[in-house]
């Protein structure tokens, strides 16, 4: 199996958790397999999470955001661990895509020969993966029950619109979890790890 590049984000502001703990794992067992991993933590990153201007005017990245965006470039493969909070992603973590995920940098639209934008849009990160691994204080199939798919912002509008091909892990419900599920769930991540996947 060759070594990827693999740029592991860890989406929830606290590492000291769950996800903190999956993030951990993941990381460990690709290093330990041979795979080269760059990491992120969401928590430790300085930047303002809001669009202020919509597109309308440029906002320069920070030097967090700036980075985020040139492991993206290099990596083969992006691991995105996150808690899913009220039906979505946190706050922090949509606002650094609101920021960073721009025109020009994931994806380029088409536009005609008289300048106008057309619906369709070049897809800049074809050929990149990307693992997305949440955890939920409610159990999985409960939430898939509730209207709308809390996976969708991030697999779909953001990562597959880039042109990743992405898969999902779902751990829940992740609160007062019992050791010997947490050890699973662990084994789990670290087997993606070490096949970075």
């Amino acid at each position: 199996m060759a070594a990827k590049k693999i740029f592991l984000l860890l989406g929830h502001p606290d590492k000291s958790g769950m996800c903190g703990a999956l993030a951990d794992t993941y990381e460990s067992a690709a290093k330990a397999a041979g795979h080269m991993v760059q990491r992120l933590n969401i928590g430790e990153m300085q930047f303002d999470p809001i669009l202020r201007r919509g597109y309308r005017a440029r906002q320069d990245l920070e030097p967090d955001l700036a980075k985020f965006q040139e492991l993206v470039y290099w990596a083969d493969h992006v691991v995105i661990v996150y808690p899913v909070w009220w039906v979505g992603m946190p706050a922090i973590l949509k606002g650094l895509f609101d920021r960073a995920w721009l025109p020009g940098s994931a994806f380029r639209y088409i536009k005609t020969h008289a300048g106008t934008r057309t619906i369709f849009w070049h897809r800049l990160f074809r050929g990149k993966s990307a693992r997305i691994i949440m955890t939920s204080g409610t159990h999985p199939i409960l939430v898939r029950f509730l209207p709308g798919n809390v996976n969708a912002q991030l697999k779909w509008g953001i990562l597959w619109f880039a042109g990743f091909r992405v898969s999902t892990v779902w751990f829940g419900p992740a609160e007062n979890v019992p050791e010997h599920r947490k050890a699973r769930w662990l084994q789990k991540v670290a087997m993606l790890g070490k096949r970075g996947k």
